[in-house]
C-alpha cells in the first residue's frame, strides 16, 4: 500500500533536483551575460558601463570613433577570449571530477597544464636558437601552438601508460599524472636555469596568465576546440552519471565505460589545452567553479556540465575586469586574481564536510 506514495515521493524529489539544476544553469548563464557587459565596460579608457549600454541599446553615436575602435578591436576580442577560456577551464574541471568521482579533482591531473608549461618554456628559451626555424614558420603563435601541442602530447602519453588490455585505470591515471607532472616540472626547471633575463620575464608573464594579447585570431583559434567539447557534453553526461556508481555498475547499465573515459580525457585535453595555450596558466577556475555548483545541483552532469561552462566563463570575465581595473592603467596578471579569489574558497570547501569526504575518497 505504501509503494505508490513512496514512488511519488521519489519522483517529486527527482523533479525538485531537476528544477534546481535547470534554475542554476539559467542563473549561471545570466551571470555570464552580466559579466560580459562588465568586461566590455571595464578598462582605462573612458568607455564605461553607462556609455556601453547606450551604445548597444540606444544611441550608437554616443561613442567617438576612437572609443569604438577600443571597444570593438580591443575589449570585444578580450571578452570573447575570456568567455571561451573560462568555459573551457570550468568544463574541464567538471569532467575530471566526474571521471575520478571526486569533487577535488583538477584538470592538471591528466598532464595538460604541465605539458603545456614545458612546451611553452621550451619555445621561449629555445625559440631563437634550436627552434628558430619552427618559430619563423609559426610566427606570433609559436608559444601558443607549442603549449597546445605539449599539453596534448602529455595527455596522450598519460593515457597510453594508464591503459592496459583495453582498460584505463583511474588510479593509474592519477599516479601516472603525478609522475609525468614531476618530470615535466623538472625539465621546465632546467630550461629556466639556462634562460636569460628577458626569457625569464617572458616565462614569468606566461606562467601567471594573461588575456592582454587577445585578438580575433586567438579567438578563432580557440573557438573550434571549446565548441567541439561543449557539443560533446550531452553525450558524456549520462556516462559520467553512471560512473559515479563504479565501472562495473556503469558497464551493466549499458554504458561504454572505456569510450566515456577516452572521450572525457580527450575533451579535457582539448578544452584545457586550448585555454592554457592562449591565456597561460590560470589556477582554481577548473576546481572551484564545478565544486561550488555541485553543492547546489548535485552530481547530475546533465546540468552540472553546462552550468560549469557558464560559471567558469563568468568567473574569468569578472576576474579579468578586476585585473584591468584594480591597478589601472597597469594590469595585474589574471592568474593572480583567480588565485586570490579561488584559494580562500577552495580552502573553505576543503575544510567543509564535502571536502573531508573527498579527501577520504583520495586516501
Amino acid at each position: 500500500m505504501t509503494m505508490p506514495a513512496t514512488s511519488g515521493f521519489l519522483r517529486r524529489q527527482a523533479g525538485d533536483r531537476d528544477a534546481v539544476g535547470a534554475a542554476t544553469v539559467m542563473a549561471t548563464a545570466a551571470l555570464m551575460a552580466l559579466a560580459c557587459l562588465v568586461s566590455l565596460g571595464s578598462g582605462p579608457t573612458g568607455v564605461g558601463l553607462g556609455d556601453l549600454w547606450q551604445y548597444l541599446f540606444a544611441d550608437p553615436s554616443v561613442l567617438s570613433q576612437q572609443e569604438r575602435v577600443v571597444l570593438e578591436a580591443v575589449r570585444l576580442p578580450r571578452t570573447a577570449l575570456a568567455m571561451l577560456v573560462g568555459a573551457g577551464l570550468g568544463v574541464s574541471g567538471a569532467l575530471m571530477q566526474g571521471l575520478f568521482r571526486n569533487p577535488l579533482a583538477d584538470p592538471g591531473i591528466v598532464g595538460v597544464t604541465s605539458g603545456a608549461a614545458l612546451a611553452a618554456v621550451t619555445a621561449i628559451v629555445l625559440g631563437t636558437t634550436i627552434l628558430a626555424p619552427v618559430q619563423a614558420f609559426m610566427g606570433n603563435h609559436f608559444v601558443s601552438l607549442m603549449a597546445f601541442a605539449g599539453g596534448l602530447l602529455n595527455t596522450i602519453l598519460l593515457y597510453a601508460i594508464a591503459t592496459r588490455h583495453g582498460r584505463t585505470s583511474t588510479m593509474a591515471l592519477i599516479l601516472s599524472g603525478i609522475a609525468i607532472g614531476a618530470m615535466s616540472a623538472a625539465a621546465t626547471g632546467l630550461l629556466i636555469f639556462v634562460a636569460d633575463d628577458r626569457q625569464l620575464r617572458d616565462i614569468t608573464f606566461w606562467s601567471l596568465g594573461s588575456l592582454g594579447g587577445a585578438t580575433y585570431t586567438k579567438v578563432g583559434a580557440t573557438l573550434p576546440f571549446i565548441v567541439a567539447v561543449l557539443a560533446a557534453l550531452p553525450f558524456l553526461a549520462r556516462g559520467l552519471d553512471a560512473l559515479v556508481l563504479g565501472d562495473a555498475a556503469a558497464y551493466h547499465m549499458g554504458v561504454a565505460v572505456q569510450r566515456v573515459k577516452r572521450v572525457t580525457i580527450l575533451a579535457v585535453a582539448a578544452a584545457c589545452g586550448a585555454s592554457v595555450a592562449v591565456a597561460g596558466s590560470i589556477a582554481f577556475v577548473g576546481i572551484v567553479v564545478p565544486h561550488l555548483l555541485r553543492l547546489a545541483i548535485g552530481p547530475t552532469h546533465r546540468f552540472l556540465l553546462p552550468a560549469s561552462a557558464f560559471g567558469g566563463a563568468a568567473l574569468l570575465l569578472f576576474a579579468d575586469s578586476i585585473a584591468r581595473g584594480v591597478a589601472a592603467p597597469a594590469e595585474l596578471p589574471i592568474g593572480i586574481v583567480t588565485a586570490i579569489l579561488g584559494a580562500p574558497v577552495f580552502l573553505s570547501l576543503l575544510l567543509g564536510k564535502s571536502g573531508r569526504a573527498a579527501m577520504d575518497n583520495l586516501s
